[in-house]
């Protein structure tokens, strides 16, 4: 399977995300490029929304973006 190349800001908001639903701090951003610094800290917020209301795990799959960036491509 052929692997695309995806947007810089989607793909930080997606380790944002992650870092953010398994509770880890917002200063563990390590890129300093304004536009996806932002995307990553969105993804971060959204992901410990997630994680404050329970959606860990198989309750919160639908909310994962790497499990939409998968299956958007099938």
């Amino acid at each position: 399977m052929k692997k695309h190349k995806r947007d810089p800001s989607q793909q930080a908001f997606s380790r944002g995300y992650k870092a953010g639903i398994s509770g880890r701090s917002r200063d563990l951003c390590s890129t300093q490029v304004i536009n996806q610094r932002t995307a990553w800290l969105n993804g971060w917020h959204e992901g410990r929304n997630d994680q404050w209301e329970g959606l860990t795990g198989v309750s919160g799959i639908h909310k994962n973006p790497t499990v939409h960036a998968a299956t958007a491509n099938v």
